[in-house]
């Protein structure tokens, strides 16, 4: 048992809160350290005797969330105090109220926005999605929620190690799902690429450790290759008398893995693991002609790949983000990016929107207003808010990920859309009501088709007529949130008229089979037609696309599920109750090969798992649990949607099954090539293919195989056999 030195703690608690205060100090006013003590002292008491699944006090992590605050993110002592108290009402006795009457309303505006929804959900709805969205309606009053809500999570994710393997999972992609890419859109970069790294650490560790130590093993190599490539650069920069630093930027493990993984290449193969950041100190008015003048010297001694020339300083992206960069060829044959920016870009490239309100026009608007447009938008779609939670956090991520295509009106307007965007999109950008009567568009005096995808520079006209109304069809070509909600919003008039009649016969005929009508029964029924939403069900049943008579077969369905003799499970605790019920043992795991018995269970197709691989188990509504790879395409949408149907599993069988895998074999081709694959399949590992498709093309070998082996070693050993064939230059696992 670990004592603990309750006086130590307290010292380390007050140096903690010095240093906090020392950090703060540039931007405290007078009476600010007063309200932080207030809210520091507040906070200790509230969580006095609480502490973390580490064993720390729990102080340590509202104190570490304000420092995030301060020094990565450069907020003020309103986010300060928000963040020293931001647990308090979730976690305490202390209400809303109480905090609005004793720092205010701004703050207890920030504190609301970040307290999770608590109460019964919906079967089949998101408390994840729904608490999402909560945060976000305060995002049009203050955007300090959301960066107090990154810096919370950012710390969550660095104390990770502590928490349970199947925490570990949810909250990780609850973090890439949603927290990185909103880190990114706000143009934190240096927190996106935390987010990113530690996602990777606790989701694919060996990846994530392979890469750290192939990291560490160039390092020396790496920093003697960025001194020679800079010499003669800084040597002209100085002779040019430029006022300039330079920084030297590994890439993050998570962009090096994802590299690796979609271009299936080894990290020997990733050049530009480095970027170089050329940052000049000018004046705001000179600052254009200083990068490009930047841009000349560099490109004086290495020469620039003519396509990788980014230049966001003309035009910046929709976050504020204003940069220059070229990819150029070193002296030893390795692409080399550089960054080129002055002081004040590079301030809003790490410290993204709180850096905005330190360089203000005279008029007291914000440079790199696109970030501004950006909220606005969010706005427009909170507006919008009839959606489930699920379908507004699926729109609000699309926005999210989606970098900007610029296109121009007719008389010259620049117009910012997320890269995808047709000519539809760009009629509901431009209004709601030319986009509902949008028949076509001219791109660049030329007719073209709603369907069009824009292309930066384009210059649009739309084209309308009184007649045309929106079709469900226009939803799989509009890729922005403002076009997708507003063709939704038509549809779903019409829609609710037909839902009401097919909800009727629904109803009628549960009635008439004696079934109760509750929302557990019309989600089974959901699920049961394969439709996303209840809404969609009624409809089809409505306009007759889904015979009524066929909720007959749903009874027989049902009638089996419900005289099935194993235990009912709705999400992770009741699993737990359940199986602790059924095999009187304290467990909360499920074991894959000993549980069948016990606990309905399938392996999921979308990633077939084999014994060896990380894995976890997924509550549904009418299929039992469902095994699912960590590596699953897709598990980060279900663990940080659903995390509370989520339960821990592993593998126990000892039986020797055979299970599915895929493998890619690519290489250069030759006679006999085929035969010698096979042979190590077939005779030398006895291994049975299920199926082997073989394609050919200029003397390269591409080959997909479908085969039956027990365990990842088997996998593993079967992989390393055929690696070492002559000509095989690659083997890769697919999920068929």
């Amino acid at each position: 048992m670990v004592t603990i030195d309750l006086e130590d703690e307290k010292k380390e608690i007050l140096r903690r809160y010095r240093k906090l205060l020392r950090h703060a100090k540039a931007v405290l006013k007078d009476g600010d350290a007063k309200v932080i003590r207030k809210a520091f002292s507040t906070s200790l008491e509230a969580h006095k005797e609480m502490r973390r699944k580490s064993g720390e006090p729990y102080i340590y992590h509202p104190l570490a969330v304000a420092q995030i605050c301060v020094d990565e993110i450069g907020l003020g002592t309103t986010s300060i105090v928000a963040a020293l108290l931001h647990d308090v009402v979730e976690d305490t006795e202390m209400e809303i109220e109480d905090v609005a009457r004793d720092f205010g309303p701004k703050v207890a505006r920030i504190i609301d926005g970040l307290t999770k929804i608590s109460g019964v959900f919906e079967h089949g709805s998101s408390q994840q999605a729904e608490n999402f969205r909560k945060m976000l309606l305060t995002l049009s009053e203050d955007v300090r929620v959301i960066l107090v809500k990154l810096a919370d999570r950012l710390h969550n994710m660095r104390t990770l190690e502590s928490m349970p393997r199947n925490n570990q999972l949810k909250i990780s992609s609850e973090t890439i799902y949603l927290y990185a890419p909103l880190a990114h859109r706000l143009g934190l970069y240096s927190i996106k690429s935390e987010l990113e790294d530690l996602y990777l650490k606790y989701t694919e560790t060996e990846h994530y450790r392979y890469i750290v130590e192939k990291i560490n093993t160039t390092r020396l190599a790496r920093s003697k290759f960025i001194k020679n490539f800079l010499a003669p650069i800084q040597k002209e920069l100085w002779d040019q008398n430029l006022d300039f630093v330079i920084k030297g930027r590994p890439k993050s493990i998570y962009s090096i893995w994802n590299k690796m993984r979609k271009q299936n290449i080894p990290f020997d193969e990733v050049y530009d693991l480095f970027a170089i950041r050329i940052i000049v100190e000018t004046t705001p008015e000179n600052e254009k002609a200083a990068c490009w003048q930047v841009y000349s010297i560099v490109t004086d001694f290495y020469k620039p790949n003519p396509d990788r020339l980014r230049d966001w300083i003309s035009t910046s992206k929709a976050n504020g983000y204003e940069s220059l960069h070229t990819t150029v060829m070193s002296a030893t044959g390795q692409w080399v990016e550089v960054q080129i920016r002055s002081k004040r870009m590079d301030d809003i490239a790490e410290k993204g929107y709180a850096a905005h309100w330190k360089y203000k026009d005279n008029d007291g608007k914000v440079k790199g207003s696109g970030l501004e447009q950006w909220i606005s938008r969010v706005r427009d779609m909170l507006e919008q808010n009839d959606s489930s939670a699920l379908e507004f956090v699926d729109d609000f991520r699309s926005n999210l990920f989606n970098e900007e295509v610029f296109v121009f009106t007719p008389k010259g307007e620049l117009k910012t859309l997320p890269n995808g965007a047709t000519a539809l999109d760009f009629a509901f950008e431009i209004h709601s009501e030319i986009g509902a009567k949008c028949l076509g568009a001219k791109v660049n005096q030329k007719l073209v088709p709603l369907n069009y995808i824009l292309n930066n520079g384009d210059q649009v006209e739309i084209l309308t007529s009184s007649k045309q109304k929106p079709s469900e069809d226009w939803l799989r070509f509009v890729v922005s949130s403002k076009a997708k909600a507003r063709i939704k919003d038509v549809l779903k008039e019409e829609k609710k008229a037909a839902a009401v009649e097919g909800k009727e016969i629904v109803l009628r005929k549960l009635k008439q089979m004696k079934i109760e009508p509750n929302s557990e029964t019309i989600n089974q029924l959901r699920a049961f037609f394969e439709e996303k939403t209840p809404l969609d069900l009624f409809y089809k049943i409505g306009v007759g696309i889904i015979d009524g008579k066929d909720i007959k077969k749903f009874k027989e369905v049902k009638k089996e599920t419900t005289n099935h003799p194993r235990a009912k499970i709705l999400d992770g605790k009741s699993f737990e109750k359940a199986i602790a019920t059924i095999s009187g043992q304290d467990r909360d795991m499920l074991l894959i090969g000993e549980d069948m018995d016990l606990i309905d269970y399938k392996l999921a197709k979308c990633c077939n798992p084999i014994p060896g691989d990380d894995v976890f188990g997924f509550v549904t509504i009418n299929e039992g649990i469902k095994i699912h790879r960590t590596s699953c395409p897709n598990s980060v949408e279900l663990l940080s949607n659903y995390g509370y149907r989520v339960v821990k599993a592993k593998w126990t069988s000892k039986k020797k099954i055979a299970f599915l895998a895929g493998l890619k074999i690519v290489g250069t081709d030759r006679v006999g090539l085929i035969n010698d694959v096979t042979r190590i399949i077939s005779s030398e590992l006895k291994v049975n293919m299920r199926s082997m498709t073989i394609d050919t093309d200029h003397g390269i070998f591409e080959g997909n195989i479908m085969l039956y082996v027990h365990d990842t070693r088997h996998l593993d050993l079967l992989t390393k056999k055929l690696e070492n064939v002559n000509g095989v230059v690659s083997i890769s696992r697919f999920d068929s």
